[in-house]
């Protein structure tokens, strides 16, 4: 099996193509000879030299320079004639090794593709491995993500999960446990290879991993690098088993979770960073389970959970009530976009998160319900903003946060029938802004002491909540 046409490059589509004899020949003379002359004609002007003196009468040792000088010329000819030869036999010759290197690379691809389709778990056990020691050997660096492609591909096929398996079926159980140490051997072996350093010539970081579709039951992807390419998990479900990305890095490329479903069990996403690249929630579903955002560090690209459903499970983004020990995320560079999602059940942990750069948006975000805790929260730097938000339902808290600089920005923000909570928060630096606000003023943001106290320098309400005082 070759690698599809895409993804080969030019030299790899059309074979060795090299320029005809004579051409090159005399390209490399006339390349000789401009060569000879730009020097000549430096060394002429550093020593200044303004002619030549004649000679009426050649002697027997300028006759022999002039004769050394010709024998030099022609030596030199030949040993260019020489050179462009020599340089085409090698070019020949690597050609033909990287075309035999990529036969016997094919040969053994399709073998190892055979043992995938075997019927025994232990044979498809043997062809993941083969595949990935192919990877590793591959000629060039498109033969090797084949290898990649394929191995993600095995992991798409459909197969019976555990809650569809027959009650009592010993044998079936078995068998979904044999094909699901496949199944979790892929994981490992790419996971293995991420981790390794980026000269490291059996590393994968750059490829693409296409996971699209994909029920995790378990796996383990902590510790890897994604450092360039593209890592789609679209449309994936996470049910029932750990999943962990702890300690994960994604910096560069775009690592794709849009529509992904979270259902139950334990995603770990705790330590990880994502930096100069893309983090695509968009649409993902968080309706079971708990979803670990631990000390994760937001500090460059873009992450999007636009349009994300929050409607059941846990969230956390928080140093409490987590699954490791690391303290609440940090957003310090790049963006984060929340706009549109919707937070209508379970809980979602925001405390003892820092906002000291970038920007984090959670415009258009509905509030329905669910518990989204922002206590402890540290707002320090970067723009923060809940802008056309609805807060119609359930508890927010921003209690005992810190706004110390930056802009926290609730402009045109509705608030109707949530409680929403700022007691005990502290505001030394920066804005907090909720102009044109609508609806009951949250609880403990306004000062004590009715209409007539000063706000806190920075702090901006609409007039009417003024009137009505805490």
């Amino acid at each position: 099996m070759t690698p599809p046409p895409s993804r080969l490059t030019r030299s790899e589509r059309r074979g060795l193509r090299l320029w005809p004899v004579g051409l090159a020949l005399a390209v490399t003379f006339t390349t000789a000879v401009v060569v000879a002359a730009t020097v000549f004609l430096t060394g002429w002007g550093l020593l200044d030299a303004h002619g030549l003196k004649p000679e009426r009468r050649v002697d027997s040792t300028t006759l022999f320079d002039l004769v050394k000088l010709s024998f030099g010329v022609v030596a030199g000819a030949g040993a260019l004639v020489a050179l462009v030869v020599a340089y085409r036999r090698q070019r020949v010759d690597e050609d033909g090794a990287l075309r035999e290197a990529t036969r016997l690379h094919t040969e053994r691809f399709t073998a190892a593709v055979s043992q995938l389709g075997d019927e025994s778990a232990p044979v498809r056990l043997g062809g993941v491995h083969a595949l990935a020691g192919l990877a590793d050997d591959a000629p060039t660096r498109a033969l090797r993500q084949t290898c990649i492609d394929v191995l993600c591909a095995y992991s798409r096929l459909p197969y019976t999960s555990e809650d569809d398996l027959p009650t009592g079926d010993a044998d079936a159980r078995h068998s979904y446990l044999a094909l699901r140490e496949v199944r979790h051997t892929v994981i490992r072996l790419v996971r293995d290879h991420l981790r390794l350093p980026p000269e490291h010539q059996h590393a994968w970081q750059g490829h693409d991993f296409d996971f699209t579709g994909v029920t995790f039951d378990g796996g383990d992807f902590s510790g890897a690098v994604f450092s360039g390419g593209v890592a789609r998990f679209t449309g994936a479900t996470f049910a029932g088993y750990p999943v962990s990305f702890g300690g994960v890095r994604f910096t560069g490329g775009t690592a794709d979770f849009t529509h992904t479903v979270f259902s139950a069990g334990a995603t770990d996403f705790g330590g990880s960073a994502f930096a100069d690249g893309t983090a695509d929630f968009t649409g993902a579903d968080f309706r079971g389970g708990t979803v670990d955002f631990t000390g994760s560090v937001f500090s460059g690209g873009a992450v999007h959970f636009h349009g994300a459903q929050f409607s059941g499970g846990a969230v956390s983004f928080s140093g409490a009530h987590s699954l490791s020990a690391a303290g609440g995320a940090e957003f310090s560079g790049g963006t984060v976009d929340f706009g549109g999602a919707t937070f209508s059940a379970g809980r979602v942990l925001l405390g003892g998160v820092t906002f000291s750069g970038g920007t984090v948006t959670f415009e258009s975000a509905g509030f329905l319900g669910t518990g989204v805790d922002f206590d402890g929260a540290g707002f320090s730097g970067g723009t923060v903003g809940f802008a056309d938000a609805t807060f119609a339902a359930g508890r927010v808290r921003f209690t005992d946060s810190v706004f110390s600089g930056g802009r926290v920005g609730f402009d045109n923000a509705t608030f109707i029938g949530a409680t929403v909570d700022f007691g005990r928060s502290s505001l030394s630096g920066g804005t907090v802004d909720f102009t044109d606000a609508r609806g009951t003023a949250p609880t403990g943001l306004l000062p004590t002491g009715g209409p007539s106290a000063p706000l806190p320098t920075g702090l901006t309400v609409p007039p009417a909540w003024r009137s009505t005082g805490p």
